[in-house]
């Protein structure tokens, strides 16, 4: 166990985590598990079996209301309208009037409402900065379900389950979930009553693997987490999660983004509505900004590691590194970068590691889906 201040925030499974060995962190105030052991078990049990993780640090918020869907047309800059069926999910994100990234997120249309789920770190900003937006409107409400946070009702835990047989897993230690484990089409999402209460089981997740994220009663949390364990689900912690959403080619907010960024050079175009007349929170100061990089992948030729921050060098200019890690799936190093405009996929590019200029391979992400190799 690591010593750490013990001013942070802890979930529901933090025991689970203590007695399982867990070596624990501070993750954006969050006393969280970084591994149990081996970083690169977890990783690899993750792409060849089922790993489970505990993302009760983040937040999900309710928004209901008759204003619901107007709201989330204001805030959300990507459209809301595209969720035409109850269940069904979207990733987005909330810009500030600078355009940049407030966080990234993701939409569930949970029938009449929708349902929110924001980072951990930002929850806390980001539910501020939401019922700002929100007291503009006559009938909108956000009911966090997040223990910790304001005006929170019915508080929930978090549980990912991920891997190729996750789904299976998921079946056998909670038959209750069964149907809809078998029926859900990728990012959507179902509501089902079970001896542990109402679980929300979404068809999503952060490592580039087929799974499920499960939202729970809080009071239920440890109970479920303990049957998925003993159906052979490996605890995985930050690390491994780091790993396997990197190589998915999925973004870190902090990381590959902030509030200084603009969603264009970070590879977000697509998140971005741009093909409708609705005037989202920062659509007007994205329209005058240009965008200056494109947002790629690197692998490493020579021997390092790539990490955030590093610069990138080529003929057409300057880059850098905004996540960077070992791949244990590719056994390299690999990287997501902005980099200039004019860069090509195959070209090979300098990064600056320890005053050397090392070389990469510019490569289009994801890494790794479903277990395999795509560069």
């Amino acid at each position: 166990m690591s010593a750490v201040p013990t001013n942070l925030k802890r979930t529901i499974l933090f025991d689970a985590h203590h007695l399982a060995g867990a070596k624990l962190v501070d993750f954006g105030g969050w006393e969280m598990p970084v591994n149990y052991g081996s970083q690169i078990e977890e990783h690899i049990a993750t792409r060849t079996n089922c790993g489970v993780f505990d993302v009760s640090h983040m937040a999900a918020v309710d928004v209901i209301g008759k204003d619901a869907k107007a709201f989330l047309e204001r805030v959300v800059a990507n459209n809301v309208n595209k969720l035409k069926n109850n269940g069904q999910a979207l990733y987005g994100c909330l810009l500030n009037d600078e355009a940049g990234v407030i966080d990234d997120l993701i939409v569930y249309r949970l029938d009449p409402n929708y349902r929110l789920v924001i980072n951990a770190a930002t929850a806390h900003t980001d539910l501020e900065w939401l019922n700002k937006q929100a007291s503009q409107f006559e009938d909108v409400k956000l009911i966090p379900r997040r223990a910790d946070l304001v005006g929170n009702q019915n508080p929930q835990g978090m549980i990912a389950v991920q891997g190729p047989k996750a789904l299976e897993l998921i079946k056998k230690a909670i038959p209750s979930l069964a149907t809809a484990a078998s029926d859900l089409k990728n990012f959507h999402a179902s509501c089902e009553q079970t001896p542990f209460g109402e679980i929300m089981i979404a068809r999503t997740g952060y490592t580039g693997e087929d799974g499920a994220e499960l939202l729970v009663p809080l009071n239920h949390t440890v109970a479920i987490w303990d049957l998925l364990v003993a159906q052979g689900a490996q605890p995985a912690g930050l690390g491994a999660r780091d790993t396997l959403r990197l190589e998915a080619g999925m973004h870190l907010y902090g990381q590959d983004m902030n509030d200084q960024t603009n969603p264009l050079d970070v590879g977000l175009s697509w998140t971005i509505d741009r093909s409708t007349e609705r005037d989202f929170i920062g659509k007007s100061a994205l329209e005058k900004k240009p965008q200056k990089f494109v947002f790629l992948g690197l692998i490493l030729q020579d021997k390092g590691v790539l990490r955030a921050h590093q610069i990138v060098r080529s003929n057409k200019g300057e880059g850098e590194i905004t996540s960077g890690t070992f791949s244990p799936s590719l056994q390299k190093s690999i990287a997501l970068a902005k980099l200039p405009l004019a860069t090509e996929i195959g070209e090979t590019v300098k990064v600056v590691i320890r005053d050397k200029e090392l070389n990469a391979v510019v490569v289009k992400a994801p890494f790794v889906r479903h277990g395999k190799a795509l560069v």
